[in-house]
Parts: C-alpha cells; structure tokens; sequence
C-alpha cells in the first residue's frame, strides 16, 4: 500500500492498517468504491470519531484472512485510489 502511494499510519507489525485520506466525504468514496470492486468490507473513520482532515479507512488483517484476500484488497484500494486520482 504504501509502495502505490498511500500513506498507511501505524506501525509494521500491528494487525490494524489505517489507510488516511484526511477528508471525511472523500473517505466514504473510497470505502463504497472499494466495495463495488469486489464486495471488500472496509471501517471509514470519519470526523467526529477523528479529529477533522484525519478521516481514515481502518483495515484489520487477521490470521484468518488468506493472503489472497490481502492481495485482493490492496489490489480494490490500488485500482480505486487511480479511479479517484488519489495515487499515480
């Protein structure tokens, strides 16, 4: 994620990925994109549960998930950040 352009907050071995988009509205677009891509379930934490301009998508990876499921979710994030022009 971080090597397409996004800015993931956190630390590397922590199983709670918060992608930041800053603003809230942008944010929601991100999260129903990435479900129209391949019914890929995301947490948008929007202002007030964030102070504003630090919404963000919280994603949780547990041992349960496959890394195919991984791959596909960085795959809708890289394909939706392009559709919306938040990444190169």
């Amino acid at each position: 994620m971080k090597e397409a352009g996004f800015y993931v907050m956190g630390v590397e071995d922590c199983p709670i990925c918060p992608v930041f988009f800053g603003d809230s509205v942008l944010t929601r677009k991100v999260m129903n994109e990435i479900f129209d891509h391949g019914d890929i379930l995301t947490m948008g934490i929007p202002f007030p549960v964030v102070p504003k301009k630090t919404a963000r998508i919280r994603c949780v990876v547990s041992g349960a998930h496959t890394t195919e499921q991984v791959e596909k979710t960085i795959d809708a994030f890289i394909a939706c950040g392009r559709k919306l022009k938040i990444i190169p």
